[in-house]
C-alpha cells in the first residue's frame, strides 16, 4: 500500500464519486444489519430450532460486539491507519457475514454475529471521517448529507429487505446479501482510498480498561439472555454472571477513572450537559428499539403476518423520518435545543400510548399508521440531543464523548431488547392464566361443536384464541411502561443546560 501523507488528499471528478459511493455503501451495510434480522428472528428460530426469545440473541449479539468495538476505533485508526482498517474491517465484516449465512446452530449464529459486529463497530465512524477526507472543505456539508442520508434510510429498507428476502429465498440470504456489496466497497476502496491514508501514530491501548469492559457487559448480556429460561436468581449460574457484572463493572469504573489514558473516558461524566443527555439518549433509544423487535415478533407469531408484511409495517417509521429531518436541521438554529428534544421523546411516547389499545383483530393500517406517526419524532430526537451531549465537553474531549454517546445507545439498544423480550414472555404468561381462569371454556366448546367442530379443532381453537389475546394483552402492556420511560427520558433532558456552542459537523458518529 501507499505510504500515508501528512495532509489530506482529497479528490474529484468520477474518483470522488466512486469513492463518495463505495463508503457510503459500506456505512449503509452496516446500519442495514442492525434492522435487517429484527423480522427475520421467526424464521431463524425455526431454522436453527430455538425459541423465538432465544432468536433475538442474533440481534443483541450484534449490538454488544458492535458496542464494544466502538472505543477501539480510535486506537486502531492511529495504529494501522484509516484506510487499511477500514478495508480490513469490511473483509472480516463480509467473511462473518458469510460465516452467518452458513450457520447451522444457535451457538454459531451467535459467535459470528459477533464476530460481525466487531468487524462492523469501527465502519460507521470510518466511513464518516473518510468521506470528510475525501470532499473538499467547502463541500463538507455534502459529505455529511450523503452520510446522514445513509444513516436514516438504511433502517428503513433493513426490515423490508430482510422480510422478502426471509419469505422469497431464505434468511440465510438476509446475511449473504452483505457479500456483493462489501466486494464491491473493497474494491473501491483499495482502488480509490490509498492515496488518503492517515498517517500513523504513536497509540497505546488500556488492556485492562477494555479487558474489563468486556467481563462485565458480557456476564450482564449473557444474565439477561439466560435469566429468564434458568429461573433468574434461583439458579447459581445467573447468580455469579450477576455478581460478576457488578464488581466487574465497578472495577471497570474505578479503572477508567484513574488510568491516564482510558479506552472509555469516564471523565466527561462531569458535565452536567452530557450526562442528562446520554442517559435520556440511552432510556429513549434503548426502548424506542425494543418495539423494533417485539413488533415483527407479534405480527409474524400471533396475527399471521408474513416477514415480508411485517417489514412493510414496521419501515413506516424511517418513510416519516427522513422527511421530517430536513424540518429538524432548520429548526436546529432557532430553537432551544432541550425543546426540541423534549417535543421529539414525547412524541414518541404519545404515539407508543397509541399502540396500547391494538388487539389480535387489527387491520394493516391500524398497525402501520402509528408507526408512520412515530418517525416524525426520531428526527427531533435524535438530531438535538447529540448536539446538546457534545457541546457540553471540552474541545479535546469531543471525540471520548461522541464514542462513548455511540457505544451507550447501542448497550442501550441490545440491553433494552433483552429486557422487553424477557418482560412480554412473562406477560404473555400471566395473561394466558388470567384468561384462562376467566374462561367459560364448557359453553365455547359446545358452541364450536354445535358448529361442525371435532373435539382436537375445538381444543386447537380455544388454545389459539386465548394464546393470541393473552399475546395482545402483553403487548399493549410493554407499550404502556415503554411511554412511561418517553416520558422519564423528556423530563430529563431538562436537567441539562442550554447549549452555548455549535456541535461542528461531523463531531458525532
Amino acid at each position: 500500500m501507499d505510504s500515508p501523507h501528512e495532509k489530506p488528499v482529497t479528490l474529484s471528478g468520477a474518483p470522488l464519486l466512486f469513492a463518495a459511493l463505495a463508503l457510503a455503501l459500506s456505512n449503509f451495510m452496516v446500519v442495514l444489519d442492525t434492522t435487517i434480522a429484527n423480522v427475520s428472528v421467526p424464521h431463524i428460530s425455526g431454522g436453527i430450532g430455538v425459541s423465538p426469545d432465544q432468536g433475538t440473541w442474533v440481534i443483541t449479539s450484534y449490538s454488544v460486539a458492535e458496542a464494544v468495538c466502538v472505543p477501539l476505533t480510535g486506537f486502531l485508526t492511529a495504529r494501522f491507519g484509516s484506510v487499511k482498517l477500514f478495508i480490513g474491517a469490511l473483509i472480516g465484516f463480509a467473511c462473518f457475514s458469510m460465516l452467518c449465512g452458513m450457520s447451522t446452530s444457535l451457538g454459531e449464529i451467535v459467535l459470528f454475529r459477533l464476530g460481525q459486529g466487531f468487524c462492523g463497530g469501527p465502519l460507521m465512524p470510518l466511513t464518516q471521517t473518510l468521506l470528510m477526507r475525501v470532499f473538499p472543505k467547502e463541500k463538507h456539508g455534502q459529505a455529511l448529507g450523503l452520510w446522514s442520508m445513509t444513516t436514516v434510510t438504511a433502517p428503513i429498507l433493513g426490515p423490508i429487505l430482510g422480510g422478502v428476502l426471509s419469505d422469497d429465498a431464505s434468511w440465510h440470504w438476509i446475511f449473504f446479501i452483505n457479500l456483493p456489496v462489501a466486494a464491491a466497497c473493497i474494491a473501491g476502496a483499495w482502488m480509490l482510498l490509498r492515496p488518503i491514508e492517515t498517517a500513523l501514530k504513536p497509540a497505546r491501548i488500556d488492556a485492562m480498561g477494555l479487558a474489563l469492559m468486556v467481563l462485565w457487559i458480557a456476564a450482564l448480556q449473557v444474565m439477561l439472555d439466560l435469566g429468564h429460561d434458568r429461573d433468574w436468581f434461583h439458579n447459581s449460574f445467573i447468580a455469579i454472571l450477576a455478581v460478576i457484572a457488578v464488581i466487574g463493572f465497578a472495577l471497570f469504573c474505578a479503572w477508567e477513572l484513574t488510568e491516564a489514558h482510558p479506552a472509555v473516558d469516564l471523565r466527561v461524566f462531569r458535565h452536567r450537559g452530557f450526562s442528562a443527555s446520554v442517559v435520556a439518549l440511552a432510556f429513549a433509544f434503548g426502548t424506542f428499539f425494543t418495539s423494533a423487535v417485539i413488533i415483527p415478533q407479534w405480527l409474524q407469531g400471533y396475527l399471521g403476518y408474513t416477514a415480508t408484511w411485517a417489514g412493510y409495517a414496521t419501515a413506516f417509521t424511517g418513510v416519516s423520518a427522513v422527511i421530517a429531518s430536513p424540518i429538524v436541521g432548520k429548526l436546529s438554529a432557532k430553537v432551544d435545543p432541550r425543546r426540541l428534544v423534549s417535543f421529539g421523546i414525547l412524541w414518541l411516547g404519545a404515539t407508543t400510548l397509541l399502540r396500547a389499545h391494538w388487539n389480535s383483530s387489527a387491520d394493516f393500517w391500524s398497525l402501520a399508521v402509528p408507526q408512520l406517526l412515530q418517525g416524525v419524532g426520531l428526527p427531533f430526537f435524535f438530531i438535538p440531543i447529540t448536539s446538546i451531549g457534545l457541546a457540553a465537553v471540552d474541545e479535546e474531549e469531543l471525540a471520548s464523548a461522541a464514542g462513548l454517546m455511540s457505544f451507550l445507545r447501542t448497550m442501550a439498544a441490545a440491553i433494552g431488547t433483552s429486557i422487553s423480550t424477557t418482560a412480554w414472555d412473562n406477560d404473555t404468561r400471566v395473561a394466558r392464566s388470567e384468561l384462562v381462569s376467566k374462561l367459560n371454556s364448557n359453553d365455547v366448546s359446545a358452541m364450536l361443536q354445535n358448529q361442525g367442530f371435532g373435539v382436537d379443532q375445538v381444543r386447537g381453537t380455544i388454545e389459539q384464541l386465548v394464546n393470541g389475546e393473552a399475546t395482545a394483552l402483553a403487548t399493549n402492556h410493554i407499550f404502556l411502561v415503554s411511554a412511561l420511560v418517553f416520558l422519564f427520558a423528556a423530563l430529563l433532558i431538562w436537567v441539562a443546560p442550554k447549549p452555548d456552542r455549535q456541535v461542528a459537523p461531523g463531531a458525532a458518529h
